[in-house]
């Protein structure tokens, strides 16, 4: 996720969020059956977000069932249906879920008791659940695209429908779900509107029915996702068709009336697929494509199999061809970094943003020549004050209340990626790059850490980089760059009163 763009190499990412998702200020209801007792939020320990995500079941599938009534201020109709399998006995089962009506719980096909709790709808089954069994939770709610107070993310308002921006704790926003980036599942998506109006969501296409004066899409994916990057957007749009390497089928979402404009963008997309498999291998999913939405979020977003981008970004003149193809590669690399291979806490972050950073730097360099190592010197340059105001690359403060987005600070991507150069430096290109491709291979469609790219690394160059990393990932202050001992960083003091 490259923050609101400005067309210089390095650049603060400060997140700004739409006042279409400020508007409105709507409070949640939870339409709650009586509980023997009161109903708590729980979590997964993630040091970020304390409360999300839910301990006790294993998801593996979503089936997601959401209906448009034709205008982007009115809830939607939905329901969702989750299978599990339980990893500890419940006698409760606390789901995600903090912005719509819930009319019905259904636990493997019988009436259950449900209740508010926070951002948690906790869920009383008729009998308790023992450990290792199936678990289906099938919750009939709506889904509220106008945001409520305090709440950011979930159902972006477009100027004709709706997508999606979920990271990264809003998910729950949208649909029930555990919605922590630890526990990915398989997806189905439908999608009923009106007629005149075009869905898409992650995956391949399987298949529509037309019926009284409405349209379902159904979509599927072929690899398990993160509930942070869902994707559905609804439109009066126009999907366009095109061959990747391989034949991979490339489609994107583009507003209708702005298809020959943007086409010179959009066929730049299977080169840039070809130049990724070059650095770190076969690209990992069943599709790709660019999601282009009339709306202002102040960002783009990794959405597996679809980015999202603002349209505006290919058509304002003032950032550079060089610019937006380098944030074309760096929601692109994510398919790698951060989808394929996902964090397994927020603080894992770096991982997702650094590589994004770090590849959309190459590109810059190879394609547009624009050093890697200028940039890198003028990120070392400000590292230390992005230590200071947001936390080390793989430590970063916690969000500010009321702005769970607050976590994309510098730190977690320019700052990240100084740690990649760094690396580099330290072990060699041809190791660094064994890394990358073994990285992404060894953990396809799953999940790691931080302490897991430390072991890898350390393995591939067959010495210890446990105290490397330590300075460069958790330090206060930016170590001395390898081969660069001239480079120099100003004091975060020094860089606040210039």
């Amino acid at each position: 996720m490259p923050l609101n763009p400005t067309p210089t190499p390095v650049r603060p990412r400060s997140r700004r969020v739409t006042s279409a998702l400020l508007a409105s200020a709507v409070s949640v209801c939870l339409i709650a059956a009586s509980a023997p007792d009161p109903a708590s939020p729980l979590g997964v320990g993630d040091r970020l977000f304390p409360t999300l995500g839910n301990p006790g079941y294993d998801v593996e599938s979503y089936d997601l069932d959401f209906t448009y009534p034709g205008t982007n201020d009115k809830p939607l109709t939905a329901v969702t249906t989750i299978d599990a399998l339980t990893t500890a006995s419940l006698d409760r089962v606390n789901l995600d879920f903090a912005h719509g009506t819930v009319r019905s719980v259904e636990v493997n096909g019988a009436s259950a008791d449900f209740a508010s709790a926070g951002d948690d709808l906790v869920v009383t089954p008729a009998e308790p659940l023992s450990a290792g069994s199936p678990l289906r939770i099938t919750v009939r709610h709506t889904s509220d695209p106008v945001s409520a107070k305090d709440q950011d993310g979930g159902w972006v308002r477009t100027k004709d429908g709706l997508a999606m921006a979920n990271q990264a704790d809003a998910a729950h926003l949208v649909f029930p779900c555990n919605d922590h980036p630890s526990d990915k599942a398989m997806f189905t998506i439908h999608v009923t509107a009106p007629e005149g109006y075009t869905a898409v969501a992650n995956g391949l296409p399987e298949g529509t029915d037309r019926a009284r004066g409405a349209t379902t899409w159904t979509y599927r994916t072929e690899h398990p996702m993160a509930t942070e990057l869902t994707q559905v957007s609804i439109g009066r749009s126009r999907v366009l068709h095109r061959a990747g390497p391989h034949g991979l089928p490339v489609r994107d979402v583009v507003p209708a009336a702005d298809r020959a404009t943007l086409e010179p963008w959009l066929r730049k997309t299977p080169g840039q697929i070809a130049w990724m498999e070059g650095k770190v291998g076969r690209y990992p999913f069943e599709t790709y494509g660019l999601l282009m939405a009339q709306a202002q979020t102040g960002f783009e977003l990794e959405t597996q199999t679809l980015s999202l981008f603002e349209k505006d970004l290919f058509t304002e003149p003032a950032y550079p061809k060089w610019y937006v193809e380098s944030i074309m590669v760096h929601e692109l690399s994510h398919q790698w970094f951060g989808d394929s291979v996902s964090p397994r806490t927020w603080s894992d972050l770096w991982l997702n943003e650094g590589h994004a950073t770090w590849y959309e730097a190459l590109y810059a360099e190879e394609k547009a020549n624009k050093p890697m190592a200028a940039r890198m010197k003028a990120a070392y340059r400000l590292s230390d004050s992005w230590r200071a105001a947001g936390g080390p690359p793989a430590a970063p403060k916690a969000p500010k209340p009321g702005h769970k987005i607050s976590i994309f600070r510098p730190n977690v991507y320019d700052g990240a990626a100084l740690a990649l150069y760094a690396l580099r430096q330290e072990i060699g290109r041809p190791a660094f790059e064994r890394l990358e491709r073994t990285w992404v291979s060894v953990n396809r469609d799953g999940v790691a850490s931080t302490a897991d790219f430390v072991d890898l690394a350390s393995a591939v160059a067959a010495r210890d980089l446990s105290g490397f990393f330590k300075a460069w990932l958790y330090a206060g202050k930016t170590p001395p760059m390898p081969g660069h001992p001239d480079w120099k960083s100003d004091a975060p003091k020094a860089r606040k009163h210039a």
